[in-house]
């Protein structure tokens, strides 16, 4: 289904430049409007405003404040508030949609907050008291004195310069890596260069849990399994830190390296090929490749990774499969029990007659020289017809026309249809039932469902072949023997009786119950294990025809007395030579037929899915996507810089004095 989208933030940026071109600001303005009016639940003086939780629900629909709480959505109302009366006009709410079409909102967002006297300038003191009062008393504390803060707003206390617009950017950019080595070094208490899995955990949580799935926070201190230490060193603290924040780039690479694999799937060098390729200079180092191999291969320990396999790592609303929700799930119930269960079968079985006709039709005038071939008696007719099965061929064209080759098609289509579908529905029903708890079936269960499938087939095959061989070889006689009555088929049927149909069923069970309960496990292994499909790689026609290939008597003077009589017989008049008559027309029409009533099977099952069943249907998401209202995901982007800084940025209860919206920031140009 789906392929991995554009990262989020370059999605917003193209949103952004598409919306701008598209509507003019009179059209934004009523949108604008419309969401106001639309949330807005105050009126004073027949003016419509909003309070904080209207705001919240308008610029976050349908958030469900896991990965950011409402109080941090809260910090957004404080900058949109600009009177600090705990109300918004509609002027407020329009002013604050365009500060968030800015390309550079997020920071420009920061600043305000940080500027708390809306001078356009952020004294170190100004930037200590926010900090301190959003990290809140549990975090580790950070230490103002540390050089790397000296190098932005200088050494001399006396002479500490304030941060502008630009300089205050820089820093945002470079506080969370020295939170990282703040933070390490807290924890590690001995000076050794290491730290234990459950430190490293805490310290990630802290400044990236808004960018990770529930599932990789859970096995961060299986990181400590890429090295044979159980601590964890600093290089790959850094080196998990780097790939958090070029996880936009890590999906880029990886979306481009599984476009290039024919099997979707791609190994660690598959992945630094790429990147080598796609960007001028080492994006990634090998230890940066290990971590992303390691959390993208959780559950996965062959080294060849899906698209969904990164899913985990690379989408921090990833759930693990079995969690998810299907998005078709109809459990109502009328659609319980025998008779939908019937429904659901008499599906399969349609498609399964639908692909044998095709089968049929495709490969019958084979199946007419196999029959023809089988049928002639050389030591008792004392002559060949025909020499071979291409001789075979050419005679019947020149003889009886090119419509000869397809004399008995009509029975053999009626025949075919409930033959293969009850083979093929038999099959895939068994199949289905007879999997264990994880999902798979074992060898032994698959040859039981073939089998099985082969033995119910015979019910429909035998009367059916039986009327089919008289029809075909009706054209021969005719060659032979002059005014031969043609007969129908249903006088066929009528002379033989019940019983005569279903001469040499016994035949008919010892070939197709091997033969199905052979075919069906090799085709499905063929699939599995050769052309490797799975959930993230589905066969083209030619795999599926090329699997199922590949996974591939007239009145005379003697009559037979059941298969031993007709084994003796056969063997003493005509030698060993005529078991083998026609085996390689047989062999040209059996594996093109079924690999061709598969193949059609297969892609009308694609074509034509069973989507209103009880079963689970569970459909791919994207890795990273953009759905609902684009303010939404603004709003959530506007906030990364501040989780960057501490995941609980803003959820601690403060009172913070916000400075004048109308405040006009230094040019960033």
């Amino acid at each position: 289904m789906s392929r991995l989208s554009e990262p989020a933030a370059s999605s917003l940026e193209r949103i952004r430049s598409v919306r701008s071109s598209i509507f003019t600001p009179e059209q934004q303005y009523s949108m604008q409007k419309e969401k106001f009016d639309k949330f807005s639940s105050i009126k004073l003086n027949g003016q419509k405003y909003m309070n904080q939780e209207d705001f919240i629900q308008a610029i976050a629909p349908g958030e469900d404040y896991q990965k950011i709480q409402k109080e941090q959505f809260a910090l957004l109302f404080r900058i949109a508030d600009k009177s600090g009366n705990g109300l918004l006009s509609l002027q407020d709410f329009v002013v604050f949609e365009n500060l968030l079409s800015k390309p550079d909102a997020e920071y420009e967002i920061a600043f305000r907050l940080f500027d708390v006297q809306g001078k356009g300038k952020i004294t170190v003191e100004q930037f200590k008291e926010i900090l301190i009062s959003n990290l809140g008393p549990d975090g580790v504390p950070f230490n103002f004195e540390c050089d790397w803060l000296k190098y932005y707003v200088g050494w001399n206390n006396s002479k500490k310069h304030d941060l502008n617009y630009e300089e205050f950017t820089q820093l945002l950019k470079g506080l969370q890596a020295e939170r990282l080595r703040q933070e390490f070094r807290y924890y590690d208490k001995e000076g050794s260069g290491y730290i234990s899995p459950d430190s490293f955990k805490k310290i990630i949580i802290s400044i990236a849990k808004h960018k990770l799935s529930d599932y990789v926070i859970e096995h961060l201190p299986t990181l400590c399994n890429i090295s044979t230490s159980n601590q964890i060193n600093y290089a790959t603290v850094v080196a998990f830190h780097n790939v958090v924040r070029q996880m936009d780039m890590v999906e880029r690479i990886v979306l481009k390296a599984i476009s290039e694999s024919n099997d979707r799937r791609i190994t660690k060098n598959d992945f630094l090929n790429t990147a080598a390729k796609e960007t001028r200079f080492s994006l990634f180092t090998p230890l940066e490749a290990d971590i992303i191999f390691h959390f993208a291969g959780l559950g996965n320990p062959s080294g060849r990774l899906s698209r969904r396999d990164f899913a985990q790592l690379l989408d921090p609303k990833w759930q693990k499969p079995t969690d998810q929700k299907p998005i078709v799930q109809i459990t109502t119930q009328k659609n319980q029990g025998i008779l939908w269960e019937a429904l659901h079968q008499a599906y399969y079985f349609l498609l399964g007659s639908i692909a044998g006709a095709v089968g049929a039709t495709a490969v019958y005038p084979i199946d007419l020289v196999k029959t023809r071939m089988q049928n002639q008696r050389s030591k008792i007719v004392g002559e060949l017809l025909y020499r071979n099965s291409f001789d075979c061929f050419k005679k019947v064209i020149r003889t009886e026309g090119f419509m000869g080759l397809y004399s008995g098609l009509g029975p053999q289509l009626v025949g075919v249809a409930p033959e293969k579908a009850i083979k093929l529905t038999v099959n895939d029903y068994l199949r289905s039932k007879l999997k264990d708890n994880n999902g798979k079936l074992p060898l032994k269960y698959e040859i039981l469902a073939g089998g099985a499938a082969g033995g119910c087939q015979v019910i429909f095959t035998n009367p059916l072949e039986i009327v089919k061989i008289r029809l075909q070889i009706q054209g021969e006689m005719a060659k032979n023997i002059s005014n031969v009555q043609r007969r129908s088929a249903l006088w066929i049927v009528r002379h033989l009786g019940l019983l005569g149909l279903y001469k040499g069923a016994a035949a008919c069970l010892l070939r197709d119950v091997p033969f199905s309960a052979i075919y069906f496990p090799v085709y499905s292994h063929l699939k599995s294990d050769f052309f490797e499909e799975g959930p993230d790689k589905k066969l083209n026609m030619g795999e599926l025809l090329l699997s199922g290939a590949i996974a591939e008597a007239r009145k005379g003077q003697t009559t037979y007395h059941g298969i031993m009589d007709a084994g003796r017989k056969i063997l003493a008049e005509e030698g060993f030579k005529a078991f083998f008559k026609g085996g390689p027309a047989r062999v040209f029409r059996s594996s093109p037929q079924f690999g061709a009533t598969l193949m059609v099977y297969e892609l009308l099952q694609r074509a034509f899915p069973w989507n209103v069943s009880t079963d689970k249907v569970e459909k791919e998401k994207p890795v990273s996507y953009i759905t609902g209202d684009l303010s939404h995901l603004k709003s959530r982007n506007a906030l990364k810089i501040l989780l960057d800084l501490d995941n609980k940025f803003g959820a601690v209860p403060k009172n913070i004095n916000v400075p004048n919206f109308g405040v006009k920031l230094p040019s960033s140009s």
